[in-house]
Parts: C-alpha cells; sequence; structure tokens
C-alpha cells in the first residue's frame, strides 16, 4: 500500500484514507471478489423477493408489501457501502474525497435509521394480524400501510443530518486515516483538531434514542402477541402464529444484536478489526442473510412467489 510508504499530511489529502482491510495484494483482491459475490447475490435474493410480491397477486397484502419494501430498503443499505469498498480495495491511495465520505455518511445511517422504524413497523403489522385478526383488514388498510412506510423513510433519512452537518464543519487535523472501511462516525470526531464531548455525548444520545424507541415497539408489540398466542387453545394453532412471526424476530435479533454490541457498549472495548468485524455483519451480512430467512420460513414466499419468478 502506498499509504505506508508515502509520507502523508493533512496538507496534500483533499478527504480522508480509509484504511479498508490492509492486507497483501493477493489478499485484497481475494476480498473484492468475496465481496463482489456477496454484494451480488444481496441483490438477487432482495431483488427476488420484490419482484415475488410484485408478480402474484395472492401477495399483494400488507405483511408482504412490507416486506417487498424492506427488500427495496436491503438493496440500498448495502449499496451505500460495498461499491465504494469494493473500489478502495483495488485502489492504492485508499482516499475517499471530504464530500463522498460524508455523503455515505449520511446515507448508511439514515437507510439503517430506517431499518430500524421498518422492523417496528412490520412488528405492528404481525401484532394486528394475531391479537386483532377479526379486525385486521379494516385496521390495516393499504392507506396507512403507505403512511407507515412513508413515514418510516422520512424519519429515517430526518434523524441524522444536524449531527452529521455540524461534525462536517468541524476542523480535522493529522493524516485524516480513517481504519475503517467506511466513514464512521466515532472515527470522524477522533480525527477533529479538538475534542468536542458535547459532540460525543449528543451522538450517543440520538444514537440511543434511534435503537431504544423502534426497539421498546418491537418488544412491546410482541410482548401482547405471546400473550395472545399463550391464550390459544390447540397446539398447531400456537404454532402457526409463532411461525408467522419467526422470520421477523429472526431478523430484529440479527440486526439489533450486531447493532448494540457497536454501539452500546464503549468504544474504547473494540479494537478496529472487531468494529469492522461486527459492522460488516449488520451492513452487508444481514441484508444477504435476510431473505434466506424469509424465504425459508415463509411457505407463500418459498412454493408459490418465488416458484413462480425462477420459471420466468
Amino acid at each position: 500500500m502506498k499509504i505506508s510508504s508515502t509520507p502523508t499530511n493533512s496538507s496534500t489529502i483533499t478527504g480522508f484514507i480509509l484504511l479498508g482491510f490492509p492486507c497483501s495484494r493477493e489478499g485484497q483482491i481475494l476480498l473484492f471478489v468475496l465481496f463482489s459475490a456477496i454484494y451480488l447475490l444481496t441483490l438477487m435474493g432482495n431483488g427476488s423477493i420484490i419482484c415475488a410480491v410484485r408478480w402474484d397477486q395472492r401477495l399483494h397484502t400488507p405483511m408482504y408489501i412490507l416486506l417487498a419494501n424492506f427488500s427495496f430498503l436491503e438493496i440500498w443499505y448495502v449499496t451505500s457501502t460495498v461499491p465504494n469498498m469494493l473500489a478502495n480495495l483495488l485502489s492504492d491511495n485508499k482516499v475517499i474525497s471530504f464530500s463522498g465520505c460524508f455523503l455515505q455518511f449520511y446515507f448508511f445511517f439514515s437507510l439503517g435509521s430506517t431499518e430500524c422504524f421498518f422492523l417496528a413497523i412490520m412488528a405492528f403489522d404481525r401484532y394486528l394480524a394475531i391479537c386483532r385478526p377479526l379486525h385486521y383488514p379494516t385496521l390495516m388498510t393499504g392507506r396507512l400501510c403507505t403512511n407507515l412506510t412513508v413515514s418510516s423513510w422520512l424519519l429515517g433519512f430526518l434523524w441524522f443530518p444536524i449531527p452529521i452537518i455540524i461534525i462536517s464543519q468541524m476542523a480535522f487535523c493529522g493524516l485524516r486515516i480513517i481504519d475503517h472501511f467506511l466513514c464512521d462516525p466515532v472515527s470522524l470526531l477522533a480525527l477533529t483538531c479538538t475534542t468536542v464531548p458535547v459532540m460525543e455525548v449528543f451522538w450517543s444520545i440520538i444514537s440511543s434514542l434511534l435503537l431504544f424507541i423502534p426497539f421498546l415497539g418491537i418488544m412491546g408489540s410482541y410482548a401482547l402477541v405471546l400473550r395472545a398466542v399463550l391464550k390459544v387453545p390447540s397446539a398447531a394453532g400456537r404454532r402457526k402464529a409463532f411461525s408467522t412471526c419467526g422470520s421477523h424476530l429472526a431478523v430484529v435479533s440479527l440486526f439489533y444484536g450486531s447493532v448494540m454490541v457497536m454501539y452500546l457498549s464503549p468504544t474504547s472495548e473494540h479494537d478496529s478489526g472487531m468494529q469492522k468485524l461486527v459492522t460488516l455483519f449488520y451492513s452487508v451480512g444481514t441484508p444477504l442473510i435476510n431473505p434466506v430467512i424469509y424465504s425459508l420460513r415463509n411457505k407463500d414466499i418459498k412454493h408459490k412467489a418465488l416458484q413462480k419468478f425462477l420459471r420466468l
């Protein structure tokens, strides 16, 4: 890598240096092939769910419309990091422009925020379907489904602009080297010329609120679902109800588990390698795994829509 052999200072860099995954040239090419394959599989998996829901009239229900929107979100979420990461693997200088860094910062965290809200409204949909089955068609109307979807996107993209703008106005000193594969707020704040503890506390507060508000909504919905399911007299009925929620709970566990490990525990406990690994899991791994979870656990997706899609 030229970074290690060429002296670099803040006056010669117009942006930041993303170290990514420092290793030999052969290792970087291997990683490029691996992440390219994962990216293509993610696009195909989530794209197939979107097409399946679009083409099968039987799936034009709120549950599957939300799932299709969630898959659309996952495509953009992984696209906010992987293409730049692939370019970085083949680059010698590893430089990302100032505007490119903050655009990635904004889109990555905004899409992640939208995912938090989407998981919450999907849990709310399951609560209505199981706890209010007779009133579900009149409660979860197409209009309400659309309003919830639009609200998730708006809230997600309006959550972080102010702190991101504030951080972008700060002065950055030193070599401007970020030991990560994306522009991370913790790394950016560490590069500022003066420490700003108020900004760090503010970032921690809004990140915690973003995680806990939807998470508490999800847990509240499933607590009511659990109470309703335990009242079902037949074991078959209970299994059917739990099966309806199983795939969503699996996705929630994977996403929130990794994100909370990353952002709600002291950053000093994580070395750069662990930070990259955990970030890779929730930003690249979960968008790849989610279509598999929904396809394997959902009979309508697995036996009807996807088979129709594969025959085309």
